[in-house]
C-alpha cells in the first residue's frame, strides 16, 4: 500500500461513519431509494455508490484496486462538499440526510 492510497483508506474511514451492516439495512428502505440523481429512471448515483461502499468495507485492504481508491476518493469528495451544504433545522428526516447516507455518512452519528 502505498502512502496515498493509505492517507485515502485513512480519509475514507473517517467519513464513512456507518458500519457495512447499517448500510445494507439503510438501503433497502424506500427513503434510500428516493434521493440522489437518477439516469434513466433507474438507481440512483448514490444508491449504487453505497452498495460499492459496502464491497469497500468488507474487501481486505490488500484486494483493493486502483477502481476501489478512485472510488474512496469520490466518496470523500461528495461527503466533504454534501457536509458543507448542510441545512438549517432538524435534518433528521431530510433528502439532505438520506443523500448522505447512501454514501455511508450519518450525519447525526
Amino acid at each position: 500500500m502505498t502512502a496515498d492510497e493509505r492517507q485515502v483508506a485513512a480519509e475514507f474511514g473517517q467519513a464513512v461513519n456507518m458500519t457495512a451492516k447499517e448500510l445494507e439495512r439503510w438501503l433497502a428502505t424506500e427513503e434510500s431509494k428516493t434521493v440522489g440523481q437518477k439516469s434513466d429512471g433507474g438507481e440512483s448515483t448514490g444508491h449504487e455508490s453505497g452498495r460499492k461502499i459496502i464491497e469497500l468495507l468488507r474487501a481486505k485492504k490488500s484486494a483493493l484496486t486502483e477502481q476501489d481508491y478512485a472510488h474512496m476518493r469520490k466518496v470523500v469528495g461528495y461527503i466533504h462538499r454534501h457536509l458543507a451544504q448542510r441545512p438549517s433545522g432538524d435534518v433528521r428526516e431530510t433528502r439532505w440526510r438520506y443523500s448522505l447516507m447512501n454514501w455511508g455518512h450519518d450525519p447525526l452519528k
